[in-house]
């Protein structure tokens, strides 16, 4: 997931409140990452086996081998810290382009290989990216104030730091805009984390009654047998991919989130609603 907007939008806020809505690791999750984090040095004493999902979020300027790991005896590094959690990478144009680059592999197969020398090592890296960017260099394009002076040149150049690749492999793009002055004055609460969490519990579980794995992890194979769509909503998709040019990486991804989407709201076939729900998460690339 990719959030675009301003400064004061409160993409931090959103992105430091997502662990509280996902389900618990079950035992074997939580033996993975207690593993991890032992390998790496950084398992506490008093704690003999990690419960809480991670939560990682690295500065722009951390190196490529700290992202992904590296070393002279290769250890893990921030991806798979990550692992069956979050990755949180603030300010992502910021990141050196290197590094974003070796977020590809992980994203695709859930694991990183590493070679240093004669020794190589293969580290688990299924994490959940979710991202944050301006929408200019300045941070304030598009607002009423006007105080963006960024030239078109300047915002393309600053865009263009994504790479078409990266971005085809980020399902959910969404803005991020400053709230209104009634809405920060509003009193009145918002849903509860437990709620919310619930739904996905629900609907997590039904993935794993129905394939036996995340919805995110089918293969193409997986998405015929388990990715049913109703004809109107195959309709939708085949115009999608003529009018917006998805690759097959991108359609594929489209089901899998329509397919999410239709778990959240009990649905046993994916309708048209669910897939031009996942499309419109991904109309953000022509910005990309």
């Amino acid at each position: 997931m990719l959030m675009v907007g301003p400064p004061g939008a409160g993409k931090t806020l959103l992105a430091r409140s997502l662990p509280s809505v996902l389900p618990a690791m079950s035992l074997t999750e939580a033996l993975d990452v207690t593993r991890i984090y032992s390998v790496a040095d950084l398992l506490p004493s008093d704690t003999p086996l990690l419960r809480a999902r991670p939560f990682r979020a690295p500065h722009h300027t951390i190196s490529h081998a700290g992202l992904v790991g590296g070393g002279s005896w290769p250890r893990p590094g921030e991806i798979s810290l990550a692992h069956r959690g979050v990755l949180f990478l603030d300010e992502l144009p910021e990141f050196a382009r290197t590094a974003l680059e070796a977020l590809r592999e992980p994203l695709e197969t859930g694991s990183i290989s590493l070679a240093r020398g004669a020794r190589q090592a293969r580290f688990p890296a299924r994490f959940q990216l979710l991202a944050a960017m301006n929408p200019c260099p300045c941070g304030y394009l598009g607002l009423a104030s006007g105080r963006c002076r960024c030239t078109p040149d300047a915002i393309a150049r600053y865009r263009a730091r994504i790479s078409g690749p990266l971005a085809d492999r980020i399902d959910l793009k969404v803005e991020a805009p400053v709230p209104r002055e009634e809405e920060l004055l509003a009193t009145a609460p918002g849903e509860a984390s437990a709620a919310i969490r619930q739904r996905v519990r629900e609907a997590h579980e039904r993935q794993l009654q129905r394939q036996g794995k995340a919805n995110a992890q089918l293969d193409t194979r997986e998405l015929e047998a388990h990715c049913a769509v109703q004809p109107e909503a195959e309709a939708l998709a085949k115009q999608a991919i003529a009018r917006l040019a998805l690759s097959a990486r991108a359609y594929h991804r489209v089901l899998r989130v329509a397919r999410s989407i239709a778990d959240l709201a009990g649905a046993g076939r994916i309708g048209a609603p669910h897939v031009a729900e996942a499309i419109q998460y991904r109309r953000m690339d022509a910005a990309l």
